[in-house]
């Protein structure tokens, strides 16, 4: 009996050895606002590096911690040259596209949702496409209802930071916008309210839109999910107000400004997110990235869970080989 207690014991070590792990956090400083996707093989991550637009990519979660990295964008134009943030990939059609944010070098008050156009794939060179917005706006995504995308993101109304929403008439101009949410609700309005950050997720023919609320420099910046009924979604009236999910814990302060992720087989959604070791919140590059497999409960509907205490080992994303 001892002898086969230490074959399985060693067969099990095996097959953990030749698993795919990781740990968080994935990127230490600077992991602000990130967002990843994958595609053919690689994992693509992008964060808030403040002065500049990088790609990482990778094979595992693991590997980005080390992962080949490179700058795509870098812009001298005095309107759109700094505080630079939460860019996004998305595939429209077959092109990639870059949305971001950038304003002046002075204060906060010019900042823009812009667009870059890319090639075939995410590692392609990207030409900058035009600025989406005349309005202040930043956290840019870009929403999938029914084969139509539309353009969300963290606009002011009624002279607080809320989501808008506007259809796309390409993949670089967009049509009217409406409000589509307002941090109306006590857990949305900690030391500020706030709505930004939105993150569309998908599953098993359900749409919502995770979204972070409160301001970031508190512990309060949590998600809030909003879930499709049906009809316009450029109604506020068509979605469903849940929250907050998400919150602080574990040594985590902050969580979220998040974005979703397929695993290689397709059979999982992953969330990737930003957080800091700082206990009365942060808005900086003391910011880490962080992921964690997001569960289902049984209504259909996402569970977040809680982030993770940093240094856990976890297996890595369905089909990852190490």
């Amino acid at each position: 009996m001892r002898i086969n207690s230490i074959v399985g014991a060693f067969t099990g070590l095996l097959g953990l050895a030749s698993a795919a792990s990781f740990s968080n956090p994935l990127r230490p400083f600077n992991g602000s606002d990130p967002h990843m996707t994958y595609s053919d093989g690689y994992y693509y991550l992008m964060t808030t590096t403040w002065t500049n637009l990088q790609i990482t990519r990778a094979k595992t979660l693991e590997g980005l911690k080390n992962g080949e990295t490179k700058v795509v964008w870098t812009d001298a134009d005095p309107s759109r040259c700094c505080n630079v943030w939460a860019p996004e990939l998305h595939k429209i059609g077959n092109k990639w596209y870059i949305y971001y944010t950038a304003g002046n070098g002075q204060n906060l008050d010019g900042q823009r949702p812009h667009v870059l156009q890319g090639g075939g794939n995410p590692w392609a060179k990207f030409s900058y496409a035009g600025q989406l917005s005349q309005d202040w706006g930043i956290d840019a995504t870009v929403l999938r209802v029914e084969n139509k995308n539309y353009f969300v993101w963290s606009c002011f109304a009624d002279g607080i930071q809320s989501m808008c929403i506007a259809p796309m008439n390409s993949p670089t101009s967009i049509g009217a916008s409406r409000v589509l949410s307002q941090p109306l609700l006590d857990w949305e309005r900690v030391d500020t309210p706030v709505n930004e950050g939105p993150a569309p997720l998908y599953h098993n023919g359900k749409i919502f839109l995770a979204y972070s609320a409160s301001f970031c420099w508190t512990s309060s910046y949590q998600l809030g999910l909003l879930t499709f009924n049906g009809g316009d979604p450029t109604l506020a009236s068509s979605w469903t107000k849940t929250g907050p999910f998400f919150s602080s814990a574990n040594g985590n302060y902050g969580p979220g400004h998040n974005g979703f992720f397929n695993s290689p087989d397709g059979t999982e959604i992953w969330n990737i997110y930003h957080a800091t070791a700082i206990k009365t919140g942060n808005c900086d590059g003391n910011r880490y990235t962080a992921a964690k497999k997001v569960d289902w409960n049984a209504d259909g509907s996402p569970n977040f869970g809680r982030p993770d205490t940093l240094g856990t080992v976890f297996a890595g994303p369905s089909g990852e080989k190490a």
